[in-house]
């Protein structure tokens, strides 16, 4: 009997625990401006969030928390001391950007815990974004990071596996470079990582992964070991112990990792967690979230920076016709990628991979076919700027030393290659780059890097990041490699985190059959107007002319063009496309429209209505490349012509197999 009334009491205790439980659960809503997304915000034993898109639940209750190393969780079971609305209406002026006013509308959350954090939850008319913040009273580590996104429906995913240059020792060294694999989020290889951002298909809707504001932390990678509907954050620990080693002795291996992911300061913010919702694909490749969350400026002068053009050998393999000495890396080889580039007013040269002694990794021992001076002299008289390679151990050993001397010297920038990771000491390495290079007047191309986090908002001289699946990958991809279907997905999911450094441009050009790879006379998969489409498609501030000077001054049309068009714009529209299929984007520079088309491996005939644009009154002409009648074949036939724009606003366009096609509009 008393055995029995011991539990009886045990039982009457377990469910006046839970109703108090259930009792403190607080649940809380947050819509966009325009009422279409949603955030349900709920504050209990775990701190979760869903998110709706027009009534409609896309994203399931998902677990948010910050797991301490001293076993602390933020996120579970915490005492909620104030929950705070706000709504904000303002307008971003970005620099070297696609546009020159960015409206930043939002309604904000933020809820206050007594353990010394919070979090902000955002619901903007693009989709949900959420961080923490401490203000605690010492530094802390962070063990891992719980980021759950959980779906309503059975949903496939678009995304990039890090399989493609990991060592077998380090699961998150990588080039954050490959095409797209489209499947079942619940057949997500489980062994694998896929570097965000993320595109996810529910039902019509889709739902990006992204994040901004990566700073003293790790980027956030995102797998499925469950075999369930979602897809959960990974984080990479930070590095113990590294040696050098890699391509040519550049990089960092990492040979010991902690069993945490950050050291973090007593009082921060951490990144933005990003779920952008849209019915729409073409939101996707003009959206502006990363940058708009990135913290701003910290570069008071940016009058100095000067976004470009690059005549680029490394692609081209140094491929000069007609000259009287042999080509390569040496001073006459520059001064002729010198002259050319001034005789078309384009801003740049890079001397890529060669000019400093091999396996030194030491940038002031240059090999001696290189007089610097000189060409920086020959250069500075033809008001053209020299950017220099450099890999990533060699910039590592001496940041502040290197920038100071060649800033001096007259160097005007740097590329650098094979960070190929982004773990916390990584992103730390990004940091101190930009800081030092602004300090003494430099740009920052980041080759070989991870996926850009608004680093180009809070320092604007870092002008261009790879971490794309570039035209670098056609020198030795195999035929079956789609490119051209990479180039339809890619601005749609990787672009909307920010520049992309892929390296368009190519002269030689290929049909589907006739594509092979050819390291020193490279060519791109798909038509020559799929070549100067991307110009306009792709935005890079720091664009590369990828081919040689020779091949360009056989196609005098093409390079016109290439050599005029903007790399930064006022304005940007996205007028049609769907993911995997088809992209029409147009720009804006000054009075000037620039419209550029491209297609997958299926020919597309398609009306553009460019009345979004143009409006309904005033008269246009426009430069048209488009693909040629054999262009399916032969990829580089392509036709220019002049027209007037139809006073309706549509233009009729045909665009082959992997073709494209670009307009260029201007006010009679």
């Amino acid at each position: 009997m008393k055995r029995f009334f011991m539990a009886a009491v045990a039982t009457m205790l377990a469910l006046v625990t839970a109703s108090a439980v259930v009792a403190a659960e607080k649940s809380y809503t947050l819509s966009s401006p325009d009422g279409r997304v949603g955030a349900i915000v709920s504050v209990g034993d775990k701190l979760t969030y869903a998110v709706t898109f027009d009534g409609k639940r896309v994203v399931a209750p998902s677990q948010i928390a910050l797991r301490l190393a001293d076993g602390e969780v933020l996120g579970e079971g915490d005492r909620l001391q104030k929950a705070k609305s706000a709504s904000v209406d303002r307008v971003v002026k970005p620099q070297f950007y696609f546009r020159t006013e960015i409206a930043d509308r939002y309604n904000a959350l933020t809820l206050s815990f007594r353990e010394g954090y919070s979090v902000e939850f955002r619901a903007y008319d693009e989709g949900i974004t959420y961080r923490f913040a401490t203000s605690r009273k010492s530094d802390y580590t962070v063990e891992n990071e719980v980021a759950e996104f959980r779906f309503s429906e059975p949903a496939k995913v678009w995304l990039a596996y890090n399989n493609l240059t990991g060592e077998k020792n380090d699961r998150y060294m990588t080039s954050f470079e490959n095409t797209y694999t489209h499947c079942a989020v619940s057949e997500v290889d489980a062994s694998q990582l896929a570097f965000s951002p993320v595109l996810v298909e529910c039902g019509d809707v889709k739902v990006c992964i992204a994040e901004s504001d990566v700073e003293a932390y790790p980027g956030m990678f995102l797998c499925n070991t469950s075999g369930e509907n979602a897809l959960t954050g990974h984080f990479a620990p930070l590095p113990r112990r590294t040696e050098e080693g890699g391509h040519n002795k550049l990089q960092g291996l990492v040979r010991e990792r902690e069993s945490f992911i950050a050291n973090c300061k007593a009082e921060r913010t951490m990144p933005w967690r990003i779920v952008l919702v849209t019915d729409d694909d073409r939101t996707l490749a003009a959206n502006d979230m990363v940058y708009r969350l990135a913290s701003p400026s910290r570069v008071e002068d940016t009058s100095w920076i000067r976004p470009g053009k690059v005549a680029w050998e490394w692609w081209n393999y140094w491929g000069l016709n007609g000259v009287d000495f042999v080509t390569g890396v040496n001073t006459p080889t520059y001064k002729a990628y010198i002259d050319f580039a001034a005789k078309n007013n384009i801003e740049y040269v890079i001397l890529d991979e060669g000019w400093a002694v091999k396996y030194a990794n030491d940038l002031m021992q240059i090999v001696p076919e290189i007089d610097l001076p000189e060409l920086v002299k020959y250069a500075e008289e033809r008001s053209v700027g020299l950017i220099l390679w450099a890999g990533y151990n060699a910039f590592n050993r001496d940041i502040e030393g290197i920038c100071a001397h060649y800033s001096k010297l007259g160097i005007k920038g740097f590329k650098i290659d094979f960070m190929d990771r982004d773990d916390a000491a990584m992103v730390d390495f990004h940091y101190r780059v930009a800081e030092a290079a602004a300090r003494h007047k430099m740009l920052v191309d980041f080759h070989g890097t991870y996926k850009p986090t608004g680093l180009n908002r809070t320092y604007p001289n870092i002008i261009n990041f790879e971490a794309v699946f570039g035209l670098e990958q056609m020198k030795w991809s195999k035929p079956s490699v789609n490119h051209v279907e990479y180039d339809v997905t890619m601005p749609f999911i990787r672009m909307l985190a920010g520049p992309i450094d892929y390296t368009q441009g190519a002269m030689r050009n290929a049909s589907k059959r006739n594509y092979r790879p050819v390291s020193h006379e490279a060519m791109s998969q798909g038509t020559r107007c799929h070549q100067l489409a991307e110009y306009v498609v792709f935005f890079s501030p720091l664009s590369m002319l990828c081919d040689s000077p020779s091949q360009y001054e056989r196609e005098p049309e093409s390079l016109r063009y290439i050599a005029k068009i903007p790399t930064t714009w006022d304005e940007t529209v996205v007028l049609d496309g769907k993911v995997g299929e088809y992209i029409v984007t147009a720009r804006r520079s000054g009075s000037t429209w620039y419209v550029g088309a491209l297609t997958s491996w299926t020919p597309r005939e398609m009306t553009i209505d460019l009345s979004p644009i143009l409006g309904e009154s005033g008269k246009f002409k426009a430069d048209i490349y488009r693909d040629g009648a054999n262009a399916a074949e032969r990829a580089s036939d392509y036709r220019f012509e002049k027209i007037e724009v139809p006073a309706e606003r549509k233009l009729q366009i045909k665009m082959a197999p992997g073709g494209g096609f670009v307009a260029v509009i201007s006010k009679q």
